[in-house]
C-alpha cells in the first residue's frame, strides 16, 4: 500500500474533530466561569491595627505546625525504638533514638531559640 503524502495510521473522522472543538469549547467556559467567580469573589482586605501582631499570630502558626511535626516525628521514634527492642536490632535502635533526640529536638524548636535569643 502507498501512502503518498498521507500519515500512516487512521485520521480523524468530522465527527471526531466537532467533538474536539466541542471538548474544548467545554474546557474553555468551564476555566472563564472559574475565573470569573474568584475575581468576583475576591474582596479587598485591609491589614489589622498593628502590623507586628500579623507577624506574631503568623510566627505562632508556623511554630504550632513546626511542633506537630516534632511530635509525630517523636511518636514514629518511639515506636521505632520499641520494636527495636523487641526484634533484638541494634541498628533499628540507633535510627530509633536518633528520630526520638530529632524529634525532641523539632518539637522544643520554639523554646531552644527563645533560650539562645534571650
Amino acid at each position: 500500500m502507498d501512502m503518498k503524502g498521507k500519515k500512516a495510521g487512521r485520521e480523524r473522522t468530522e465527527l471526531e474533530d466537532q467533538m474536539l472543538g466541542r471538548r474544548s469549547r467545554l474546557l474553555l467556559a468551564a476555566y472563564s466561569g472559574a475565573v470569573c467567580v474568584m475575581t468576583i469573589g475576591a474582596g479587598t482586605v485591609f491589614a489589622a491595627g498593628d502590623p507586628i501582631s500579623v507577624v506574631n499570630n503568623l510566627s505562632t502558626f508556623i511554630f504550632s505546625l513546626i511542633r506537630a511535626i516534632g511530635l509525630i516525628l517523636l511518636g514514629f521514634g518511639i515506636v521505632q525504638v520499641g520494636l527495636s527492642l523487641k526484634s533484638h536490632d541494634p541498628s533499628q535502635r540507633a535510627n530509633g533514638f536518633l528520630t526520638l533526640a530529632g524529634g525532641i529536638i523539632i518539637t522544643f524548636t520554639k523554646e531552644i531559640l527563645n533560650l539562645i535569643v534571650g
